[in-house]
């Protein structure tokens, strides 16, 4: 996962949910090559909503029934790439799948260990708890809870201002300004964006011009590389029902056959179940 964009609202609890809770859309960008499972409930888990990454076995987003959520961005910094450091996908999966707990003391526990993964920001949340927190391994500072508004996060760290993180964390502030509730198919296509950055606006992050030439779209196509899936997520109350609706649009029918640009849907919708 590379681009994510959301709006959290924490205002919304005690304005009785007229809000949405969270309102996100996310890209994820990876290799051609590496297979993939879309969005499906998990076999082995069954309260998981995610796609899986098949080489690695973890997930870059995903939900579940009783109203978790994680989602993970690499660190783009390819000097200090370890090619035998453990997956970050399961940095997400595991939260999911695990018994819930926190999302800080997920978080910490993530920390004690984070040297050990290559560059990675991680967002975790519960939206029974009405918590939503984040840790980057090449932070500078310790897990923190995320504060109300809307926020980008993409290669660097949280809010990182790269132009593309600029510009759609903008698009959804215009968005969610004309419509609170915006569709997850109108979420969806503000992410599907080509335009490339200015190269006076571009990070440095040690790969060539023209690479970041390339990585500063928000939807990005290049030769074995690109925006394999866009994800939309909205948390809000609906019939007086803490709800969850997630949509993806992706380039694999579920046959690992890819299709670009992506084409194939699918969508949930589920009332969250609260635990005790």
């Amino acid at each position: 996962m590379c681009l994510i964009v959301f709006d959290w609202q924490l205002d919304a609890v005690s304005s009785g949910f007229d809000r949405p809770l969270l309102t996100l859309a996310a890209n994820r960008d990876e290799f051609f090559h590496r297979e993939t499972e879309p969005l499906h409930w998990w076999k082995n888990a069954p309260g998981v909503l995610a796609g899986r990454d098949l080489t690695g076995g973890g997930t870059w987003l995903g939900v579940t029934r009783d109203g978790r959520f994680a989602a993970l961005t690499n660190y783009r910094a390819p000097a200090e790439m370890r090619p035998n450091a453990p997956t970050r996908g399961t940095l997400v999966s595991d939260f999911l799948s695990s018994e819930p707990v926190a999302p800080m003391a997920y978080l910490d526990a993530v920390a004690r260990d984070g040297h050990l993964y290559n560059g990675f920001n991680l967002i975790v949340g519960d939206f029974t708890r009405r918590e939503l927190a984040w840790y980057g391994n090449r932070a500078d500072a310790p897990p923190s809870l995320l504060d109300a508004g809307i926020h980008g996060l993409s290669n660097s760290l949280l809010d990182t201002p790269w132009p593309k993180l600029v510009a759609q964390r903008e698009a959804l502030r215009d968005l969610v300004h004309v419509d609170e509730r915006p569709s997850l198919d109108q979420l969806i296509e503000t992410m599907r964006n080509p335009q490339l950055a200015d190269d006076h606006l571009l990070p440095s992050t040690g790969l060539s011009l023209e690479r970041e030439r390339v990585l500063s779209a928000a939807f990005i196509e290049a030769e074995g590389y690109g925006t394999r899936s866009t994800t939309a997520l909205r948390v809000a109350a609906v019939d007086g029902e803490l709800t969850l609706q997630i949509k993806e649009l992706s380039d694999d029918d579920g046959s690992h056959q890819i299709k670009r640009p992506g084409a194939f849907k699918r969508s949930d919708a589920f009332t969250i179940v609260r635990v005790a």
